[in-house]
């Protein structure tokens, strides 16, 4: 009786989320109320003079400065001539834009040739049923060491395998959504994201401990540890609470019979796209292991980086023109040529007009998406012009430093202050150069070693990733999921968030209470890291 009260109750609270939310205009008009509402307040609050000061990192120098903020107000000459003047820029610019046009040229070529339904085939006629969502969450948080790439090819290709399943497709959205955002720190590899927070936070240590450095790997077994804590929740959050609570899908169905094998020309089509994507990889290992290879910064490149951070580069960074820059236009290859291979073996390709044909359907798909992006950026860049995000973040962080907690109630203080600051402030290196001068000195003199603080904050930037409406993501996962709603016009923000709180509530807690526990048995946290001074 307890847990079907308790059960209501969560159902009660999500359908008021969703209910709410979807009261609320279509999210591009969302979005163009915030654009409005946001400048309204710059000239409000900057008529009354709100300002913060505070210490950061600087990008350029890697030292700590002193800065004062104030609000911005974009009804001036200057403030309406930006907003004209950059509004072409801030879609052309946005992170989501680029890679989902490259990645979606490649997984639209493996996609109209067949290979890719060929291939969740294969996975549902080899995969136990009761697997799947584990597979996609944690596919999802391993998609991380490709930067974003994630968001763009997984996210929608994890509705598709629900689908195939014979499962509902917006929960393969929000199991994949759920690994790829609110798991973003959690890998069992060293992923782009490691080298630059621990170079944020090697120059926050250094105002208190001179020579002090933060090594890429120092969360590494705690972040190991948490890719399966994140997948095990993730997978059953959406067994049992998430699918449960979704409406019958009326949509294409994609079940595949489990008795059904693949053709010959399946077959023969899967064997060759395996040999092609083979000889890519080795190709592209080629590129970035041997000492000179293409793909590493030059001699010039590894003195500009020391000098402007006053360190050798470590694995990733000495990378950073592989992962840093060209990993979305390789993930897009290798859907491409294992696609183009499947079809002409398969088939399904007897001329280049077919291949032209699936690019120009790949892309007509992303039509509302592009919408929504054009918009999004247009607010982004008004709200971070206008500095409110970072006042609220600031005047947030003083409230917690004052408060004089200490110890472990302190870091997860942090915790708890990063989530809700992270849904105002988007960008996990963008908030952590702002908030690691307040709080990695302040943790040293509690005893607490930098790398522990920097944990910390990790877990809070990753939770509340996916019901931010301010992450650059959250709007193309609007658009994705529309297409598998009733009417695309009735998929709203409340949809998605109402389908996402469960999982950011439940990440926050069971991650809050691995790094209490975990704290509490004085475990590294990274190779010969401690948790304390």
């Amino acid at each position: 009786m307890g847990k079907s009260v308790k059960k209501s109750r969560l159902d009660n609270f999500l359908n008021f989320v969703e209910v709410a939310g979807n009261k609320l205009p279509h999210p591009v008009a969302m979005f163009f109320g915030f654009f409005v509402i946001t400048i309204i307040f710059s000239f409000i609050l900057s008529k009354m003079g709100v300002s913060v000061s505070y210490s950061e990192i600087s990008k350029s120098t890697g030292q700590v400065v002193q800065k004062t903020t104030t609000v911005q107000n974009l009804l001036t000459n200057e403030g309406i001539r930006g907003i004209f003047t950059s509004a072409v820029k801030n879609f052309t610019g946005h992170a989501a834009l680029g890679s989902i046009v490259v990645a979606m040229l490649g997984v639209g070529l493996a996609d109209g040739t067949g290979l890719l339904s060929t291939l969740i085939k294969k996975l549902v006629l080899s995969t136990p049923r009761g697997l799947v969502s584990a597979i996609v969450v944690f596919a999802g948080v391993m998609s991380n060491i490709a930067s974003d790439a994630g968001y763009v090819v997984l996210i929608p290709l994890g509705a598709v395998i629900f689908l195939s399943f014979g499962r509902h497709p917006l929960a393969g959205i929000a199991a994949a959504f759920a690994g790829v955002s609110g798991g973003f720190s959690a890998n069992l590899l060293i992923g782009t994201t490691d080298p630059l927070l621990g170079g944020i936070s090697t120059s926050a240590a250094q105002i208190v401990l001179p020579g002090y450095s933060v090594d890429a790997t120092a969360n590494y077994f705690f972040m190991f540890v948490s890719t399966f804590l994140i997948t095990i929740v993730g997978a059953w959050l959406t067994d049992k609470v998430i699918e449960p609570r979704l409406k019958e899908y009326k949509g294409p169905k994609l079940e595949i019979d489990e008795k059904t094998e693949l053709t010959k020309e399946e077959k023969k089509g899967i064997r060759m796209a395996l040999i092609s994507i083979i000889i890519f990889i080795i190709l592209i290992l080629l590129m970035i292991l041997p000492e000179n290879a293409i793909f590493k910064l030059t001699p010039k490149e590894v003195e500009a980086f020391v000098a402007a951070n006053h360190r050798q580069p470590g694995t990733m960074e000495l990378l950073k023109p592989f992962f840093g820059q060209s990993i979305v236009f390789v993930l897009m290859l290798a859907f491409f040529i294992p696609g183009l291979a499947y079809g002409i073996t398969a088939g399904t390709v007897k001329s280049h007009k077919d291949v032209i044909k699936a690019l120009i359907k790949a892309m007509s798909s992303c039509g509302q998406v592009f919408v929504i992006i054009f918009i999004s950026a247009q607010f982004v860049y008004v709200f971070t012009k206008s500095n409110i995000g970072i006042v609220i973040a600031v005047k947030l962080a003083n409230i917690l430093k004052s408060m004089g907690i200490t110890g472990i109630a302190a870091a997860v203080g942090l915790i708890f202050l990063t989530a809700f600051v992270n849904l105002f402030i988007g960008g996990a290196s963008s908030k952590w150069l702002m908030l690691s001068p307040v709080f990695i000195p302040m943790f040293v003199e509690l005893g607490l070693s930098p790398e522990y603080t920097q944990l910390a904050y990790r877990i809070g930037d990753s939770t509340t990733n996916i019901i931010s409406p301010l992450m650059s993501y959250f709007p193309i996962i609007v658009g994705f999921a529309a297409k598998y709603s009733e009417r695309e016009e009735d998929m709203g923000m409340g949809t998605i968030i109402a389908m996402m709180l469960p999982y950011s509530m439940a990440f926050l807690i069971s991650w809050t209470g691995l790094f209490i526990i975990w704290t509490l048995l004085g475990l590294p946290i990274g190779p010969g890291v401690s948790m304390f001074i």
